[in-house]
């Protein structure tokens, strides 16, 4: 039966028909739920395989990193073997030298920089510990998702997205290789999707034939070697023999505690990025204020007064500008390190 009313056209619906639209769009929702959950658990899954495969993969190749208009390559070869992880590092760019690793030992030589404090390096990027040692939930922090598939270096690999959910830390895109969950690309994305930061295997052999030669010093020069012993807590206001900090962004906890010549520093890691903070008593000389930044990077430097005595405190890691500076603005000096600095 149809009918006009005031021009409008009309018809009876079925009351059958109308129930079975409606479990026909209920069905369609609840397939996209499920596919949306799908995809997630996908994610997950290789973000699970990442940690353990930056250390436990072993694999010889070349890399580039890009941050800013700075560009440069690295040879690396690192295996994994009665659960001990060895690497070797060598600059294909500027200055020779290499960086040697066995286990929590680092054997530093650079002989055209002179001496290199790497107790001073704090690890960050693909290939930092913290990546590896720190079991944070990265889902809580970024949207995960996968993208695709693509391939690098000659490898199959997926693509996942890991998308900031504050504006408080940059979002991420990693590459990962199919059969081992390795990271053989990644970019380091603004809010607004532009690449700040970019590592990529140029060249790339996943293998478990790497020969102790591989991993022998080759460079001549002044070995400088340090151990790495990174210091972890759980305090959301971490004390640092003589400072605090008062706030830090949701999800970033103290993941190593390197020295800084007089002064003291922590680091901080939410599973992907990485910021530190030094304090240490102000030099004589000026420094420069406020915030810089090369790609992802930003560095903000400011002066802080305790006790009659000047500290500089640096915030430096790959966050946004505003973030390092509300970092740096919470730092509190207590009187015991102020007094300490003054009898010096």
């Amino acid at each position: 039966m149809r009918k006009t009313v005031t021009g409008i056209r009309t018809r009876c619906v079925n009351p059958g028909n109308s129930l079975l639209a409606i479990v026909m769009v209920l069905a369609v929702f609840v397939a996209g739920q499920t596919r949306a959950e799908t995809v997630a658990r996908d994610a997950e899954y290789w973000l699970d395989r990442l940690g353990p495969a930056l250390n436990m993969t072993s694999y010889r190749g070349v890399f580039v990193y890009a941050r800013g208009d700075q560009v440069s390559s690295m040879q690396i070869a690192h295996r994994y073997q009665d659960g001990v992880v060895e690497e070797r590092l060598v600059p294909q760019d500027g200055a020779n030298g290499e960086i040697v690793r066995k286990g929590m030992r680092v054997v530093c030589v650079l002989p055209d920089h002179g001496r290199i404090q790497l107790d001073q390096v704090i690890p960050s990027g693909p290939f930092a510990e913290a990546f590896s040692s720190q079991l944070m939930p990265v889902s809580r922090w970024y949207q995960p998702a996968l993208v695709g598939d693509d391939r690098i270096a000659g490898y199959d690999v997926v693509r996942l997205a890991l998308k900031a959910k504050d504006e408080l830390r940059y979002s991420h895109h990693l590459w990962l290789e199919k059969s081992t969950g390795l990271l053989v690309k990644s970019h380091v994305r603004s809010s607004g999707g532009t690449v700040l930061e970019h590592f990529q295997f140029t060249s790339l052999e996943i293998t478990d034939s790497l020969s102790d030669s591989e991993f022998v010093i080759r460079t001549e020069g002044e070995e400088i070697a340090r151990e790495l012993a990174p210091k972890t807590t759980s305090s959301p206001a971490p004390r640092m023999e003589g400072w605090t900090l008062g706030w830090q962004p949701d999800g970033f906890i103290p993941a190593a505690a390197p020295r800084s010549g007089k002064g003291q520093a922590v680091a901080f890691s939410d599973g992907l990025a990485a910021f530190s903070v030094f304090v240490e008593p102000s030099r004589k000389i000026m420094m420069p204020t406020g915030a810089s930044r090369i790609g992802a990077t930003t560095v903000y430097m400011k002066q802080l007064e305790a006790g009659d005595v000047d500290f500089f405190v640096t915030v430096v890691g790959e966050i946004p500008p505003r973030t390092a500076r509300k970092v740096a603005e919470s730092v509190k000096v207590d009187d015991a390190l102020a007094f300490g600095a003054l009898g010096k």
